[in-house]
């Protein structure tokens, strides 16, 4: 599922998965539904179990590949994607939460919610509750969006910070807010996808809806204020500028060019907000891809990983965030390239 990695089931693969479902239904092409197809057979049973998935781990990270569970239930019909995806549904019930609901990263990093938590389980969940008729996961799905920026958002720059630790326990947390320090590209790019991926499918008479589309058409606004203008892109810390070692980072670019673009689609955000998109994406491919001799498409400069569990090196410090490894043809970094690139197809 995951190249030059172990085989197991990975948040990675279920961006890199979306975008793959994507093409498929732009081009009518069976060979990216049979890819998708057979990745998943490889970890499915037929009695729904999933191999090196555990529920409870509690990790958001293992909810992301579900989606393509859904998709592939709502093509073949068969039990056992159906049965595999409650698994996934399972590990939310019982998923520990801060005391206003909001769902913990992973068990082993207790009381810290996540920007990157949001996407991985609730575009899953949202379309879960759409399709198996369970509207309470609405409330709920809305309710995580909400308080990661109640307690995340920066009211001076309005960018949301990577994490928030509840306990204020962790050596990053701010001893007032519980907010780490920085605000990472990747993490607002994750914020931002789920939420206008979750608006996919959130009833349009919701009461919670036009509070996202406020807070996405908040987000939006601060990320256009950080926006390189040279290049169009946007840094591995947002509001750090040109500061040595801040590079212009791949896989935040096409996620910010997705979500803008999406929700210029969806109406979430007005036209005006498309100049940023193009601007964004054509820097993407002027300073972010190559082709090599043989033709093949390479995008570089995407930061490998950053998080904030208990590890010490891992202190959230801007010397973190610049100094950890930037890879080539990341799935972080390729899938949203690929969403992003369809998006601006079929922008007007």
């Amino acid at each position: 599922m995951r190249r030059n990695a172990p085989y197991r089931w990975h948040y990675e693969c279920g961006l890199m998965h979306r975008a793959i479902e994507q093409v498929w239904r732009r081009t009518r092409e069976a060979r990216y539904y049979d890819y998708i197809k057979r990745d998943i057979d490889a970890f499915v049973g037929e009695d729904g179990s999933i191999r090196t998935y555990a529920v409870k781990e509690y990790n958001l990270d293992q909810i992301n590949p579900g989606r393509s569970l859904l998709m592939l239930y709502r093509e073949t019909g068969e039990d056992k994607y159906k049965q595999a995806a409650c698994l996934l549904r399972e590990q939310l019930h019982g998923q520990p939460r801060t005391s206003e609901g909001g769902f913990w990263h992973k068990k082993i990093y207790p009381h810290q919610v996540w920007l990157d938590g949001i996407y991985m389980a609730l575009p899953f969940y949202a379309e879960f509750g759409r399709m198996f008729g369970e509207p309470a996961v609405f409330d709920d799905a809305a309710l995580q969006i909400i308080v990661v920026e109640e307690h995340a958002r920066d009211a001076r720059t309005g960018l949301l910070y990577h994490c928030w630790d509840e306990s204020r326990q962790m050596a990053w947390a701010d001893p007032q807010t519980g907010c780490s320090p920085h605000f990472w590209g990747r993490a607002m790019g994750w914020y931002a996808m789920a939420m206008v991926d979750v608006l996919d499918y959130l009833p349009q008479d919701h009461p919670s809806r036009k509070m996202i589309v406020e807070i996405f058409e908040r987000m939006a606004a601060a990320l256009v204020r950080v926006q390189d203008a040279p290049s169009g892109l946007w840094r591995q810390v947002l509001d750090q500028g040109s500061r040595a070692g801040n590079y212009l980072e791949a896989s935040a670019s096409c996620m910010f060019v997705y979500s803008i673009a999406k929700a210029v689609r969806q109406g979430t955000l007005c036209e005006n907000y498309l100049d940023a998109a193009r601007k964004g994406y054509q820097g993407i491919v002027d300073h972010l891809i190559r082709v090599n001799d043989k033709g093949q498409v390479n995008l570089e400069n995407t930061c490998g990983s950053a998080g904030l569990g208990g590890t010490p090196y891992r202190d959230g410090s801007y010397e973190y965030y610049v100094n950890e490894k930037i890879v080539v043809n990341d799935y972080k970094g390729a899938g949203a390239f690929v969403l992003a690139s369809l998006e601006m197809e079929a922008a007007p």
